[in-house]
């Protein structure tokens, strides 16, 4: 049984870390506001632009092959892109989207696709790279406040390996914000470029459009069409980053509180532990004592 100095020391070590993840929540929270925003201001853009393309393909579908909108036909190499974190300490947040990407991964294997992988994140990293290492092409660093220029650096280097011939698709699994307590792995193709699914509760976001609309492009429609589409990779990186770095902030909050609330827990098992531990020590001087007295 440890003795009291074993005991209080545990209970400061319990108090320090109580007190690191109490001010980590905080941290969190303070960021989850304007991380939050950011992300459902991004949203109602994505979805303008991706409806403004599906609109373009349907008119359009007749006309000649693009390939970002339509991939290779008959193609053998997935590129896979994967959003994650850099830090830990923020729940089931990395293993979730990781373990979504691992079942696509395996599966395009099993069926004997080429797959490749470009990380964004150091924990989708290392948590990849034991099993599917030698396929990994290259990691970014995930920032708590993604920019757009770090989603056109990443979408820059997809279309020229897609030039390149070195894939024929691409998917990118990210995480999708909903509330400070709940977030949810997603999946979407880059190329072919597919429409964005909404939820119900983007309803209030979503792009309307009437039988009877009437959209006019200058100077055509495939001029405008061949420009959007490599900006349509950035903004759907861009908004995939913004919604992975509010979910990350929410999984962090809610696994720092649980922290700290766990911690507080076993601080008051070490001071019921510690009372008794001197009870004890104290009932057996007393013991000794009278024993001594006794025996005099």
């Amino acid at each position: 049984m440890p003795n009291l100095r074993d005991l209080r020391a545990r209970k400061k070590t319990v108090q320090a870390t109580r007190k690191i993840t109490a001010a980590m929540k905080m941290i969190a929270a303070a960021k989850l506001r304007k991380a939050q925003k950011r992300a459902q201001d991004a949203r109602p853009y994505a979805q303008h632009m991706s409806a403004m393309i599906e609109d373009l393909r349907a008119a359009h579908a007749a006309g000649r092959e693009r390939s970002l909108l339509t991939g290779v036909a008959g193609g053998t190499t997935h590129l896979v892109i994967v959003t994650a974190s850099n830090r830990g300490l923020c729940g089931g947040f990395n293993a979730q989207i990781v373990r979504e990407a691992r079942k696509l991964l395996r599966q395009e294997i099993k069926e004997g696709v080429s797959v490749k992988i470009i990380c964004v994140g150091k924990r989708a990293r290392d948590q990849l790279k034991g099993e599917f290492g030698e396929l990994i092409l290259e990691t970014f660093d995930a920032k708590d406040t993604p920019t757009f220029y770090d989603a056109a650096r990443i979408s820059g280097q997809v279309v020229s390996l897609f030039a390149e011939g070195a894939f024929d698709k691409c998917t990118l699994f990210y995480n999708k914000f909903i509330s400070a307590l709940v977030f949810e792995p997603r999946h979407i193709s880059l190329i072919p470029f597919s429409h964005m699914e909404e939820s119900s509760s983007d309803a209030h976001a979503k792009v309307k459009h009437s039988d009877d609309s009437l959209y006019e492009y200058e100077p055509s429609q495939e001029a405008v069409l061949e420009e959007l589409l490599p900006k349509n990779l950035s903004v759907q990186l861009y908004r995939a980053f913004l919604e992975n770095a509010a979910s990350e902030q929410g999984a962090r909050m809610t696994a720092m509180d649980g922290a700290t609330r766990n911690a507080g827990d076993m601080i008051h098992s070490l001071d019921l532990v510690i009372n008794r531990t001197r009870q004890a020590h104290i009932t057996r001087e007393l013991v000794e004592i009278i024993a001594g007295a006794e025996a005099i």
